[in-house]
């Protein structure tokens, strides 16, 4: 998904039929009572070649009270400054309403790219609607009709410039990973981030443990908006810093609570937010409450960094109300050792996000786990290693046939990836390639970082694996030979 498109405007409009159509299903209640839409939906959208997120909305009102409707406003709003692009419809057959007007002066103020659509725009009836539409000053107002859908090829084609410009900034804020490891003997070191190409950092956690109070305290300055309340943060922020003179890109990202308790619709895409921050981030830091640590949803945002391959480091907030600081402090690494072994050796560091104790720690640590996702390992000594680990503990001998690991490499760095050319790879067992990760990690110096390993048969470097046998009829045809039964 390239961009997210949120759906705004009055009442009744016909914003729930357009997220229908883009989405391909009918999801969204549709009806002529006004106000059917009370919360967001979020979709998975097609148009042509275009594929992004579509956010359904409920329909703007004018109330800014707590009532029902003052909180659905509230809700639009905020799915408006976190969408990418805004498509703000009216009724073409009704033409443009005084509300219509105040909420284009609230998107042009909360939103960069708007896109103005008079929908219900089939028919003559509708062309004073049209015209009518210019005045809110948004540009040319897209004609449409998401019930029939007519403008569907117009929208594609508004949208496909915005489009582009959404993946080139993904694709520069992306960082760079998987890296192919070309010259076998080099020994280059991490990455130096720049203020062009700072280092960049998700700092991740269930809500109120205390993320967006650490990178106030970073940065000097209460930047961010922080309280008591669980879930303050809605979407993700990013913020570049220079912190001990290493520029950085640093995400404030919203607490991520078990699914089960996501109820809210906005919640639902602030954490699919702070994932997508886990994604374009090189090194994660997983902020845990001294309090209640590695609750269930801590441990699936671990597992969620190393799967996608990145840095992780942990910090245990709120360290300057604990008591105990050194039964504390074991009783952590213990349950560390014991509820995230494919993370085993990462950094743990007590901060206090409140006092800055702690904060020098924490950099160091990260830049720590950033040069360790960058290391390389010659094959010289890789072949060195794997050899003593064979001798040490033996590959099984499944059905009596012995497993011959034959040569290692490193093919990739961030994170770094090794294959192993061996016979019967398939048979070899998963504990066995955990033994050699856990080498890998120790003998090289190597903690915390995700390792990727994989054991291939050297029968797959064979070029005249998939080519056909010549028959015996081929073979006495090309030696000039009678046919294949010999007669003749």
């Amino acid at each position: 998904m390239s961009f997210s498109l949120a759906i705004v405007g009055r009442p009744n409009v016909g914003k729930s039929t357009l997220f229908n159509r883009l989405v391909g299903k009918k999801l969204a209640l549709v009806d002529d009572q006004p106000g059917v839409t009370r919360d967001l939906r979020e979709g998975a959208a097609r148009l042509g070649d275009l594929r992004f997120t579509v956010i359904d909305t409920a329909g703007l009102e004018e109330a800014t009270d707590e009532s029902l409707q003052g909180r659905m406003r509230k809700l639009t709003e905020r799915a408006v400054q976190m969408a990418d692009i805004c498509l703000f419809m009216i009724d073409a057959r009704v033409g443009v309403t005084p509300t219509d007007e105040v909420f284009a002066d609230i998107l042009r103020k909360k939103n960069a790219n708007v896109i103005l659509a008079a929908n219900k725009g089939e028919g003559r009836a509708a062309d004073g609607g049209v015209l009518e539409a210019y005045a809110l000053g948004l540009g040319e107002p897209l004609r449409l009709s998401a019930e029939h859908g007519e403008g569907m090829d117009d929208l594609r084609e508004m949208l496909r410039p915005l489009a582009e410009e959404f993946a080139e900034r993904d694709a520069a804020a992306a960082p760079e990973t998987d890296v192919d490891v070309s010259d076998d003997d080099a020994e280059d070191g991490p990455r130096v981030p720049t203020q062009a190409k700072p280092l960049q950092v998700a700092v991740v956690g269930r809500p109120n443990a205390g993320k967006s109070t650490l990178i106030n305290k970073i940065l000097g300055e209460e930047r961010l908006l922080t309280g008591p309340e669980a879930g303050i943060t809605r979407d993700s922020i990013s913020l570049q810093i220079d912190w001990n003179d290493t520029p950085m890109r640093v995400f404030d990202t919203a607490g991520m609570r078990k699914r089960a308790k996501v109820q809210n619709k906005l919640e639902k895409l602030s954490v699919s937010d702070g994932v997508r921050a886990v994604k374009f981030a090189e090194v994660v830091v997983i902020l845990l409450d001294a309090e209640i640590p590695f609750e269930q949803q801590d441990l699936r945002i671990a597992d969620l960094a190393e799967r996608e391959g990145r840095a992780v480091v942990v910090a245990v907030n709120k360290w300057d109300i604990e008591t105990d600081k050194q039964e504390k402090l074991k009783s952590l690494r213990e349950s560390f050792e014991r509820l995230l072994p494919q993370l085993r050796g990462a950094p743990l560091v007590t901060v206090s996000a409140k006092t800055g104790r702690g904060l020098d720690r924490l950099h160091d640590a990260i830049m720590r786990a950033h040069e360790v996702w960058n290391r390389r390992v010659s094959t010289a000594r890789l072949n060195q290693w794997l050899a003593a680990m064979i001798t040490a503990h033996p590959p099984p001998a499944p059905g009596g046939r012995r497993i011959r690991l034959r040569y290692m490499t490193q093919v990739k760095t961030r994170p770094p990836a090794f294959v192993v050319m061996c016979s019967l790879p398939e048979k070899l067992p998963e504990s066995y390639s955990r033994y050699l990760i856990n080498g890998l990690r120790e003998d090289f110096d190597m903690p915390g970082t995700p390792i990727r390993l994989t054991m291939r048969s050297q029968a797959d470097q064979n070029p005249y694996k998939n080519k056909k046998k010549s028959t015996p009829s081929r073979l006495r045809k090309h030696l000039g030979k009678g046919p294949a039964d010999g007669k003749g």
